[in-house]
């Protein structure tokens, strides 16, 4: 690990400053030289004088640069500083000009005059008493900002996360979090609960202990959404509660209905047991019930003598429907409504474009959406037609970097008569709320997935809701069609969704098994298929047509392990090809990558020209280049260029292997699956499901036919506390 240094200096030059993030690009005079700092460094002006602790980089085209971990900040000293400082327009009321008299009148005592004795400012011409006033009551503000910035810092406080808490709580935010260092766990901030309880630690006076309660109870309820669940047993909250805490059973008890008083956490009984819920997600499956109730009962104008159309497209394309299909074109068309579900081959798209053609005939609007951009893409494909994402449909915007703000809503709904949401099961709560909020009253809402896959990354489990609770309208297509049948992807899928053991021993069609007793050796063939066999043998690229999916992060076959091997394989260390440290692994020029969590911050530039903004978990590319010299990445997404900053890189990661659970909404044309000691808890059906169901052309499994085995006969769904369907049946 390199030394950490401290450098001094007077800030001569803003280069680039995101106001979103507090990431700063700047030019240091440190009195021997001008230095490029970089770094989260917010409401930095020129002429301020600064103490950054960090290290240098060095760039190939650009030299040095010196990388900012931290920060200190002080008042300019001398007539130029104070001159560059007031001429910035950091405070209100003092333009170039103004700065100059003041500079000229008072020399280097302009700030003490600014602040203590604002009525002299009056004496330059210009500036009246009442806007000497107003000059010095904003210049105490900034120097408060500053002033509470520099304490945070004090308390090992991040400087983004010192901006957040500013922006949050103004300039009351240092006595706040010196009475309840807890506040800085809120969600807007994020700061991890242990990272408070040191915090709190170091504070001279002594703290409520209810504060560390309530923000421990909010806090494992917000950590519960990553595990997908949009609300919890109460039982449960209060034991984990009691243990992480450790206070008493009852102490949490009182501290639920407290936070339930003061609407922090909404308490309910969903079917006859008391569940816990965070405000938002309460709101949002109660409000996407009470919508889909009203769908159903004031449906969309049933188009007349359906099968008639049914027969002509028929004789038009020279095919015949089977009759569940048949059954699924008449419901879309007679009702507002379908839930239309199905594994591989089993004629969803067919299926689909029968509905689409029909409602087109009858110069309905359409619109076409999934959650993804590949989802959208492979739609787009095979559906002839336009496809969008749901939240590029929904005119997305980023307000303080990561909330989404809707331009279609209630109040501007879209323009459309029907609407097909493929990839269903990949759509959490909140983004199904977001879609039902902009249909138009007498709007067909058609959602097409595959039920037996797993849920969305995000918290809910929409599909699986509505169809268990039938209220909705659903065809389940079974029957594998007879090109299908050619496939020992799709044959083995549905057998493993049925229960059945997949045939392991075919080796001459698109499926193959390999098995190996050691998880070295499985890693060795695995990395070995990928970099040399496959290329050779089938042309693929290794980087655009193969895929790893693990079931796991750990072990010799778990993506951790796998990415290092294969990244030392396939994008060596080489003279000219930068590379960053990211918390212990290397990102390197060449590497593929994935986005982990989405980061609603990162700017995207399109082929055809439109420009945007957010990158989504599970969104897989490319890292172009890396720039030292001004902190900034370019990755590749499809059709897509996103800069990253160097902060904003933390939520990338190496995806030569990836996670099964990361695949969603993914297919790719070849994919290669290590199953052998599979930890229990990812033994599981249809996470071996969804993961052969990736692949489009090609699928190899390399392990043992017994950790295979074990996956298909444990038919543990993924247990997900949501309240969507006990809401659509009260």
């Amino acid at each position: 690990m390199q030394e950490l240094l401290q450098l001094s200096g007077t800030v001569e030059n803003i280069t680039f400053a995101k106001q979103e993030t507090g990431f700063t690009v700047l030019e240091l005079n440190t009195g021997d030289e001008l230095v490029t700092v970089v770094g989260i460094m917010p409401h930095t002006v020129p002429g301020e004088a600064l103490r950054v602790t960090g290290r240098w980089d060095v760039h190939a085209t650009f030299g040095q640069q010196f990388r900012a971990d931290n920060f200190e900040r002080y008042a300019p000293e001398t007539a130029g500083g104070i001159l560059t400082y007031l001429s910035s327009g950091i405070i209100k009321g003092i333009g170039k000009a103004t700065a100059m008299q003041i500079i000229e009148r008072f020399g280097e005592q302009s700030l003490a005059v600014i602040e203590r004795e604002p009525e002299r400012l009056a004496d330059i011409k210009g500036i009246s008493k009442a806007k000497a006033a107003k000059i010095s009551e904003e210049f105490k503000k900034q120097m408060g900002i500053r002033e509470i910035m520099l304490r945070l810092g004090e308390y090992s406080i991040k400087p983004e996360e010192a901006l957040k808490i500013f922006r949050l709580f103004g300039v009351q935010a240092l006595v706040l979090m010196e009475e309840n260092p807890y506040i800085i766990c809120a969600e807007d901030i994020g700061v991890e609960f242990q990272r408070a309880d040191e915090i709190a630690s170091k504070l001279p006076g002594k703290i409520d202990p209810k504060h560390r309660s309530a923000a421990g109870i909010m806090y494992i309820l917000r950590h519960n959404l990553q595990n997908g669940h949009t609300c919890i047993p109460r039982e449960k909250l209060v034991t984990a509660s009691a243990e992480w805490l450790e206070i008493s059973a009852d102490q949490a008890e009182i501290m639920i209905d407290d936070l339930a008083g003061q609407n922090q956490i909404i308490t309910d009984s969903v079917q006859d047991r008391d569940f816990v819920f965070l405000p938002l997600l309460y709101k949002s499956e109660k409000y996407a019930a009470q919508r889909l109730r009203v769908m159903l009962e004031h449906p969309a104008v049933p188009i007349r003598a359906p099968e008639a159309q049914i027969n002509a497209i028929e004789r038009v394309n020279g095919i015949t429907y089977e009759s569940i299909q048949k059954q699924a074109i008449i419901t879309a068309l007679s009702s507002g409504m379908l839930i239309l579900t199905g594994g591989p081959g089993t004629g969803k798209t067919t299926t689909l474009n029968a509905i689409i053609s029909i409602l087109e005939l009858h110069e309905l609007k359409v619109l076409l959406a999934a959650p993804t951009g590949r989802a959208a893409k492979r739609m787009s494909e095979l559906c002839s037609r336009e496809a969008k994402t749901i939240h590029r449909l929904l005119e997305v915007e980023w307000v303080d970097g990561d909330k989404s703000v809707f331009g279609r809503n209630e109040r501007n709904m879209l323009d459309c008569d029907a609407i097909i949401i493929d990839e269903i099961s990949m759509v959490d709560a909140l983004l199904f709320e977001a879609l039902l909020r902009a249909l138009p009253m007498g709007c067909r809402l058609i959602l097409v997935g595959d039920s037996d896959q797993l849920p969305s990354v995000g918290a809910g489990n929409v599909l699986g809701d509505l169809v268990d609770s039938g209220l909705v309208p659903t065809v389940r297509l079974k029957k594998i069609f007879r090109q299908a049948m050619a496939s020992q992807i799709v044959i083995n899928a549905h057998k493993i969704v049925a229960g059945e053991f997949p045939d392991l021993a075919v080796r001459d069609n698109d499926f193959f098994f390999m098995p190996f007793q050691t998880e070295s050796q499985a890693a060795s063939t695995t990395a070995d298929l990928l970099c040399r066999r496959l290329p050779a043998s089938y042309g693929y690229d290794p980087l655009r047509d193969i895929q790893i999916l693990c079931p796991s992060k750990k072990r010799e076959t778990g993506t951790h392990s796998l990415n290092q091997l294969l990244q030392g394989r396939l994008n060596p260390p080489a003279p000219g090809r930068r590379e960053i440290n990211r918390m212990g692994y290397i990102l390197r020029e060449g590497d593929k990558i994935m986005q982990i969590k989405n980061n609603y911050d990162v700017t995207w530039t399109a082929d055809d020209g439109q420009t945007g903004s957010g990158v989504f978990n599970g969104d897989i590319g490319t890292l172009l280049s890396i720039d030292p010299a001004v902190g900034l990445l370019s990755v590749k997404f499809d059709d897509r260029l996103a800069l990253y900053t160097k902060e904003d890189a933390e939520s990338l990661e190496l995806a030569y292997a990836v996670t099964v659970h990361k695949s969603q909404g993914n297919e790719f044309d070849c994919v290669i699956l290590p199953i052998i000691n599979v930890i229990p808890q990812l033994s599981y059906r249809n996470l071996l499901y969804t993961a052969v169901t990736r692949a489009k052309k090609l699928l190899i499994i390399t392990g043992t036919s017994r950790a295979v085995n074990a996956m298909v006969a444990n038919n543990r769904k993924t247990l997900r506390y949501t309240a969507l369907k006990a809401f659509l049946l009260e």
